[in-house]
């Protein structure tokens, strides 16, 4: 799952195994089973199945087994009762992977979850990506992935992209146009065609304000508090 997500796109370009890596391990390697031995009916009863922590626990052991300091690690686990991941979540990962120097090492759950023991013996953070159930951790993992690297140099071609992206400041973006300059009878906002980069700057933030207000009044309601805190005007 994890092939095209690593060899595709500028997230690929960067986890080249030159400036970082994503190294994914197999946990049927760690059980006499293979795959089948990765998990086991739930104690009490119940549908699916549960992870075990013993294979859980070897495959971590390996890759604890290739650092001289494993406190130069975190654990995660993605699971819906984890904190939210947003922009500020992100953000601060990226800041402990390259001022901090730490790895993550991601634990992809499946079917019905992975033994709560594990989780409470080598977990260091829950992080939930929203309010919807997958059929298992590795689109979480990547899209975690993905956010954080976003707000490292050098990832993006531009790194205003990240800075001007919806969610900075609390917005989420405007409108963006692009050639050809009429499509269907309808024409780029003229102000975006001034050259006036005060005009422009004043119309994008004006339609970030539109857009936020109609689309996601929940956010605007949050901005206007934060506003109202701050004595801004």
């Amino acid at each position: 799952m994890f092939e095209s997500f690593i060899d595709v796109g500028v997230i690929g370009r960067y986890f080249d195994g030159v400036n970082a890596e994503i190294e994914c391990l197999y946990l049927g390697d760690f059980s006499p089973k293979s795959f089948k031995g990765a998990d086991g009916a739930p104690y009490g009863g119940g549908p699916g199945m549960v992870m075990r922590p013993d294979i859980l626990e070897a495959a971590l052991k390996k890759v604890f087994s290739n650092y001289d300091d494993i406190t130069k690690l975190e654990v995660i686990y993605t699971a819906p009762r984890g904190e939210i991941l947003n922009n500020k979540l992100s953000r601060s990962i990226a800041s402990q992977f390259i001022d901090e120097g730490k790895d993550f090492i991601f634990i992809c759950g499946r079917y019905e979850g992975i033994d709560e023991r594990f989780i409470e013996q080598y977990v260091d953070r829950i992080i939930s990506i929203g309010d919807f159930v997958l059929s298992g951790g590795e689109l979480a993992v990547m899209t975690i992935i993905d956010s954080f690297s976003r707000f490292i140099d050098g990832v993006l071609g531009n790194s205003q992209s990240s800075i001007d992206d919806s969610f900075e400041a609390g917005l989420i973006e405007g409108p963006s146009y692009t050639r050809p300059e009429i499509f269907n009878g309808v024409k780029v906002p003229d102000v975006l065609l001034s050259g006036n980069h005060k005009l422009i700057s004043e119309f994008r933030e004006k339609k970030k304000l539109e857009y936020t207000r109609k689309l996601r009044p929940d956010l605007m309601r949050k901005f206007e508090v934060k506003k109202g805190k701050n004595g801004e005007k």
